[in-house]
């Protein structure tokens, strides 16, 4: 089945709060005070197996955080940018960014050893006047300019967004407790129409992010994304459909995909 049509399928269904599609106007949003992209870009990329953490790996001549900038970029809406990564490498993202002349204020921070502590340290740097945060993986490069604009348009509505797509696969809940690290005893299987895969952007109010943070740093609470603290500081979290072109680059083949991406980019602008 498309994801689209599971999508809707999901959304008849009442299982899961998926946000009805919107027809975005590109050039007819409404006029905003801030809107602050952060894009953490701290990681090490030890999956990949290369000799320089994966933001840094090139497609098409520049390096997937600047690529994903652009495509950030392309996005009107977007006023400026906060890139956290690690310190050793702030003097080179600094320099790629001044030659990728994205015609936006980009402020580089030094990240932390997890993506929350990162996103922490990015989020600590917005003006007080931001309205929207918006945060992007480095390494989803594919992102396009109507999916940003459709996600920033539901958070502005509800207060928090993200964009994911639809499980195809048959999910199964694993006990892997006594077994080799390959093995798995299956103990549950779980309806894929319950089933979201989350994807970034993520966006959220400014104040509901700041004090979603703050609420986890106190209760010593870590989470895998930006939507998990704000789904435990009691805010319901909508998703707006992805795409599977909008991949994470995490391992080697991933990289040959998007390479392939690109060229159909170019076959079918």
């Amino acid at each position: 089945m498309p994801p689209r049509a599971a999508l809707r399928e999901v959304a008849a269904a009442g299982r899961a709060p998926f946000a009805p599609e919107r027809h975005i106007a590109l050039d007819c949003l409404p006029a905003m005070s801030r809107i602050v992209a952060i894009v953490p870009a701290a990681g090490l990329g030890t999956r990949m197996g290369a000799d320089r953490p994966k933001q840094f790996l090139e497609l098409d001549g520049v390096s997937l955080v600047v690529f994903a900038l652009r495509r950030l970029a392309a996005c009107p809406s977007v006023s400026e940018f906060i890139v956290a990564t690690r310190p050793e490498e702030i003097g080179v993202l600094q320099e790629q960014i001044g030659q990728a002349r994205l015609e936006r204020p980009v402020k580089v921070v030094a990240g932390g050893e997890a993506r929350q502590d990162s996103v922490a340290n990015a989020l600590a740097e917005a003006p007080s006047d931001t309205e929207i945060v918006l945060v992007h993986d480095a390494v989803r490069p594919f992102v396009t300019r109507d999916q940003v604009e459709r996600v920033i348009a539901e958070a502005r509505e509800r207060g928090a967004a993200i964009l994911g797509i639809p499980a195809i696969d048959t999910v199964k809940e694993v006990k892997r407790a006594s077994l080799p690290q390959d093995v798995a005893l299956i103990s549950a299987t779980i309806p894929r129409e319950r089933i979201v895969l989350a994807q970034t952007p993520q966006v959220f109010s400014y104040p509901l992010l700041r004090d979603a943070f703050a609420k986890a740093r106190r209760d010593g609470l870590t989470g895998s994304d930006e939507a998990t603290l704000v789904e435990r500081f009691g805010h319901d979290v909508y998703v707006v459909l992805g795409s599977e072109r909008n991949l994470k680059i995490t391992r080697p083949s991933d990289m040959d995909l998007a390479r392939f991406y690109l060229q159909q980019e170019r076959a079918h602008p």
